[in-house]
């Protein structure tokens, strides 16, 4: 049985009533609010009291980033959770039926933000003051500006792969993302940069899977909800869940590792606290406690409840503090990292 929904426009006993998508939205522009106010007040915060430089336009550059991470987990959470709507008992007699893809409008906030980044780049990881200021042809002539200018193009080339008929085959140009940041994160006058760099690609493409998919498998199963098979939207939940569990201990063990490089054993509990990329990395870890916690209640609703699509409330919880560890992995890229051999 489904509980009737109020038509929009009509009233009861206590008056006028809201449109149904009324509270909803405010709710994504609170949260949309609260995920942007981490990377542009963050840098400020984080490095108070350090003694640390911070870089000219951290805020910026960190919001940039925001949105590139987020424009990089939309098309991919949709292609993952796709396939497993597909491999779905009872698909095999048609498709089933998907929502409008978001993933070209992804793409294209991708671009703007890429764009912007290799901006920056360009005039030596400043803000430029002038448009003379943009040396666009020494991109190609250092190692960020080429990975950035790949950036670029990778998500221009995902968004003409998004609206056309092998929507597909943006797993390659998503991937180049993925590669370019792995390396951008980890300069070759690091220690092991190559090691770094296989961390950062597992834990980038693990967060990818898991932010995206959520918030995607969440939007199909909205519009199965008028189906009269129920128990295909929990098949799909159960499914998500069960290939979450492992992406959150890739995630778990790629971040523990890329923090010990970072910070050895002996220092980190002094510089989670008495440093500007600790204290953001503290709070990146307080959210993912939290994100597991919601998805262990979601897990246990989905197995145990009478209706196990009332994980649905916890998830949407889970998928809002993954928008804002999100925004706290932008902020730790703009922020000094301790490496101390």
């Amino acid at each position: 049985m489904t509980s009737p929904r109020p038509i929009p426009g009509t009233t009861d006993s206590r008056g006028p009533l809201r449109p149904p998508g009324a509270g909803r939205a405010v709710a994504v522009l609170v949260l949309v609010a609260l995920a942007a106010s981490i990377p542009l007040l963050g840098p400020s915060v984080a490095l108070h009291s350090t003694g640390e430089a911070g870089v000219p336009g951290a805020g910026g550059m960190a919001l940039l980033r925001t949105v590139l991470f987020a424009a990089l987990c939309i098309p991919v959470g949709e292609l993952f959770v796709n396939r497993l709507a597909r491999s779905l008992p009872g698909t095999q007699a048609g498709p089933p039926v998907l929502p409008r893809s978001w993933s070209p409008f992804a793409a294209a906030a991708g671009f703007v933000a890429a764009l912007g980044l290799a901006t920056l780049v360009a005039t030596g990881n400043l803000v430029p003051g002038e448009v003379s200021d943009i040396d666009v042809g020494g991109l190609y002539a250092s190692r960020d500006g080429k990975l950035a200018l790949l950036e670029v193009n990778a998500f221009l080339v995902a968004g003409l792969c998004a609206v056309s008929r092998r929507p597909v085959t943006q797993v390659w140009p998503l991937a180049a993302v993925v590669v370019a940041e792995a390396l951008r994160a980890h300069p070759t006058i690091e220690h092991s940069p190559l090691t770094g760099s296989a961390l950062t690609l597992v834990h980038l493409t693990c967060a990818a899977l898991w932010a995206g998919g959520l918030l995607h498998a969440l939007r199909v199963l909205r519009g199965w909800s008028g189906r009269d098979d129920p128990a295909a939207g929990a098949a799909l939940l159960g499914l998500y869940a069960r290939v979450a569990v492992v992406l959150l201990a890739a995630i778990t063990a790629t971040g523990v590792c890329s923090s010990l490089r970072r910070m050895p054993p002996e220092t980190i509990l002094e510089q989670l606290t008495g440093t500007a990329y600790g204290r953001a990395l503290l709070a990146k870890m307080l959210l993912v406690v939290l994100v597991a916690a919601l998805a262990v209640w979601a897990r246990r609703r989905l197995r145990r409840a009478a209706d196990p699509l009332t994980a649905c409330a916890p998830a949407r919880a889970e998928v809002a503090a993954l928008g804002l560890a999100v925004a706290a992995s932008g902020l730790l890229t703009v922020l000094p990292v301790p490496i101390r051999w």
